[in-house]
């Protein structure tokens, strides 16, 4: 970094935002400096190529939590099997359909579906619930976020109506990704899954934590070269949160600097993408998520989940909004998104290639 003044920063900038691409090392000097005027210019320059695509809208996806049970045991993660301090529920298709039906009410056109890979949830009943909720409301779009499925169970939920699918990378580093994941998990596998529900028709999304353990610099270039080339959707990135219950209790949590960071960088290498400002980002700085849009995120997926099983759904320790009704949690959103300049839209936030007329 020696001899990088501001005027190298500010013309790598301005080439990211105009050819949507940089060399390694210029990438991994943008990671790694401190410097708040480069902060601030990258997230300008963000929001910029955000308003250009999306205007001033934020869209909101209704989050609804069915399952903490997961026959996984991440290192990182405080619903991994091998956690036997969690408090362990599931919501029947009844109770999904309920807080579907008071999302709608309240303005959602996007119900995502998140929960640990629990094979209590087979593709009958999963393929059950997702048809239910189309039937029920068909102009909504359904995203799941359910991990690694064999192909012809992600077809199966594709035809019953599924329309995206989150399915975070973690990191594009195999070595990395071994660190994170027990050796029953694969790296390959992670990665076959993304290819096969792009090539089902699914909007995609994957994404990073940040700062998590182990992780370098060099690393996160690997990440910006395996969105560059599989070119998702919807990223979803945010800090790594130390978990009690998890062999990374004391591991550092990832900065809120950094998460801004990669969201402007990621917004300028892929323009059109659909980028959430996270709970995690909220729950390391009261105010990350208004400064996450800001900062080139366009998304914000407030939970719908019943209050009585919020406080559960524990990935990380401290998570914020565990106790708020939804309407309320709509409200205060709207409000927070309202008072840095941007607006809520009621509608489904299909990303602009999917947008029909």
């Amino acid at each position: 970094m020696a001899g990088k003044d501001i005027a190298y920063f500010y013309e790598l900038i301005d080439r990211l935002a105009k050819d949507h691409d940089l060399t390694d090392e210029e990438f991994k000097d943008l990671i790694i400096t401190e410097d708040p005027e480069v902060y601030a210019l990258l997230a300008s320059k963000a929001d910029e190529a955000r308003q250009k695509i999306y205007g001033k809208n934020v869209y909101l996806r209704g989050l609804i939590e069915f399952t903490d049970y997961c026959k996984n045991n991440c290192r990182y993660c405080g619903i991994r099997c091998g956690n036997k301090n969690a408090e362990r529920y599931r919501l029947s298709e009844e109770d999904i359909l309920s807080c579907c039906d008071m999302g709608y009410e309240l303005g959602f056109r996007t119900f995502v579906l998140q929960g640990g890979e629990d094979p209590f949830f087979n593709d009958d009943r999963l393929v059950s619930i997702v048809s239910s909720i189309k039937k029920a409301h068909p102009d909504c779009a359904i995203t799941l976020s359910v991990g690694e499925r064999e192909k012809d169970s992600y077809q199966k939920l594709y035809d019953a109506g599924a329309d995206r699918y989150l399915l975070r990378h973690e990191t594009a580093d195999k070595a990395h990704y071994e660190l994170l994941h027990p050796a029953e998990m694969s790296f390959e596998h992670r990665m076959q899954c993304l290819k096969d529900l792009k090539e089902i028709g699914y909007q995609v999304g994957c994404g990073m934590m940040l700062g998590s353990p182990g992780q370098k610099p060099e690393h996160l270039v690997k990440d910006l070269r395996f969105l560059q080339s599989f070119k998702p959707h919807m990223v979803g990135i945010g800090p790594f949160i130390p978990h009690h219950d998890t062999e990374y209790a004391d591991c550092p949590a990832g900065t809120v600097e950094m998460t801004l960071k990669l969201l402007s960088i990621i917004r300028l290498l892929l323009p059109d993408v659909l980028l959430p400002a996270t709970t995690a980002l909220g729950t390391i700085d009261p105010f990350g998520r208004e400064k996450g849009l800001k900062a080139g995120a366009n998304v914000i997926m407030p939970n719908l989940s019943p209050t009585n099983v919020r406080g559960k759904y524990l990935l990380y320790d401290n998570k914020i909004c565990t106790g708020d009704e939804a309407a309320e949690c709509i409200r205060c959103m709207t409000r927070r998104v309202e008072s840095v300049g941007y607006q809520v839209v009621q509608s489904r936030g299909d990303h602009v290639s999917f947008q029909r007329s």
